[in-house]
This record gives structure tokens, sequence and C-alpha cells, in this order.
């Protein structure tokens, strides 16, 4: 009975001076809940984000493989950004639109727009047939290639038709 009682009073000291913790942890626990999930979600997206990266990777190479492609082109120091391309056609797309300007500064701006349009294409895989067409047909490949540039990911600013005929 002595071991009993001897053990109850560390114990019964324990408790009152862990009790304020208890509370505030009971206070706080909403906030620490949160804060958890909010981290744990965070990972999970990370993981996620992870795997989806991993299983393109390996559809792309698999996907070279099968075709015979030479993934290592694109590796090129040569090779211009994606995102530095996407600005200048953006920019150049703006300078087309411009009223008054010479002949000369419109077929200049639209050699150049063909320009980054082809090293768009060869930067995402598209195929492209800028070179080969003149008058209309030209116009109708840039429209085209415009459109499939836009459905990879690249938007140019006036080049979706959804987007003409909703403000029209």
């Amino acid at each position: 009975m002595e071991v009993g009682r001897a053990l109850l009073v560390p114990l019964m000291v324990a408790a009152v001076v862990c009790l304020p913790m208890v509370i505030a942890l009971l206070i706080c626990a909403d906030e620490l809940v949160d804060r958890f999930a909010g981290r744990w979600a965070r990972w999970r997206s990370r993981q996620r984000e992870r795997r989806i990266v991993a299983r393109l990777d390996r559809a792309v190479e698999a996907d070279a493989l099968t075709r015979n492609i030479d993934l290592s082109r694109l590796d090129r120091p040569d090779r211009q950004p994606l995102e530095q391309l996407a600005t200048e056609l953006r920019q150049l797309r703006g300078h087309q639109v411009g009223r008054g300007r010479a002949t000369v500064w419109h077929a200049a701006t639209l050699a150049s727009y063909d320009n980054r349009l082809r090293l768009a294409c060869a930067a995402l895989g598209i195929r492209q047939h800028l070179d080969e067409l003149t008058g209309v047909d030209r116009e109708l490949e840039r429209v085209r290639v415009e459109g499939l540039l836009h459905r990879a990911g690249l938007t140019l600013p006036g080049a979706r038709p959804e987007h003409r005929q909703r403000h029209r």
C-alpha cells in the first residue's frame, strides 16, 4: 500500500503541472490540426506532381524510342527557351496589328513572326508547313499552327478562334 501512495503523489504533481499545457493544447488544437493538415496537403501535392512528372518522363522516353527520336537535340545550348519564344511571338503579333505602318514593316514583322512560329513548333515537336506555302495558304497554315500551339499551352493574344468569336 505504501508503494501505491508513493507513486500516486508524483503522478498527482505531474498532472497538476501538465494541466495548463493540456488546456492550452485543447484550446489550440484547431490551429494545430489546420497547420498539420495544410502541411500534409502540400506534401501530398508535391508527391503527386513528382509521380506525374516521372510518368511523363517515362512516356516521352518510350515515345521517343518507338519513333526513333533523338531527345538530345532538345538540350542544345543554342536552343532558345520556349518562354522567350512565347514573349517574342506575343510582341510580334502586337506589332502586326499596328495601322499606318509601311508594307515593308508588315512583311518584315510577318517573316519574323513566322520564324518564331517555326522555332516554337520545333521546340514542341509540332509539324508545320510555313516554308512550303505562300499567300492565303500560308495564312491558313499560320492560323492552324497558332491553334496547335494554343492547344500545346502556348497562348497568343488574338490567336484563339473562340476568343475572337466571343468579342464580336
